[in-house]
């Protein structure tokens, strides 16, 4: 019952989405779109950027980072889901969506090295898959706003061959 309530909510997000930016919706309107009241939204979400945060993570935590397939699938997703996706770049608020995913995807590419190696990561690699997500989600935005050519496939074979080696050594052992 509460993932569909959970759902309820994010389609009335998208909703209003449609027709304004995050920063112009107040937690009252989704709650009037969702037909809930307030206390059922904080029950699920502690704010708007909570309901995007859950929004984005349904649809990214199945994705296997270091397959360009499952990347490549997911980029299509978020095209498919444009609007929901252009809001959350465009929003440079108190939690902007871009911040929030690079730290989703830091903490994957992390964990992925942290569960191979059975170690900390040493700063040279902290840093490096850091810079690495800042780049990849800086040109999945791009791509997605102002690309309607290229095939998510090149975009993230291009992303997975400008991985610094280090990474690349780590996570295929190349």
């Amino acid at each position: 019952m509460a993932e569909r309530t959970k759902i309820w909510i994010a389609d009335s997000l998208r909703k209003l989405l449609s027709r304004k930016s995050i920063d112009k919706i107040r937690v009252t309107e989704i709650c009037k779109e969702a037909e809930i009241e307030r206390p059922t939204f904080y029950y699920h979400f502690k704010d708007k950027y909570d309901l995007m945060a859950w929004i984005f993570c349904q649809q990214t935590m199945k994705t296997d980072v270091l397959s360009v397939e499952s990347a490549a699938k997911a980029m299509n997703g978020m095209r498919q889901d444009y609007i929901f996706f252009k809001r959350a770049f465009e929003d440079n608020s108190q939690s902007p969506m871009w911040a929030y995913m690079h730290a989703y995807f830091v903490k994957r590419y992390t964990d992925i090295v942290m569960e191979q190696t059975g170690a900390a990561l040493d700063a040279q690699t902290r840093f490096s898959i850091r810079l690495y997500c800042y780049g990849t989600i800086g040109m999945t935005q791009e791509w997605l706003i102002h690309d309607n050519i290229t095939p998510a496939e090149t975009v993230v074979g291009m992303m997975f061959h400008s991985m610094p080696e280090s990474l690349k050594e780590l996570f295929f052992g190349n």
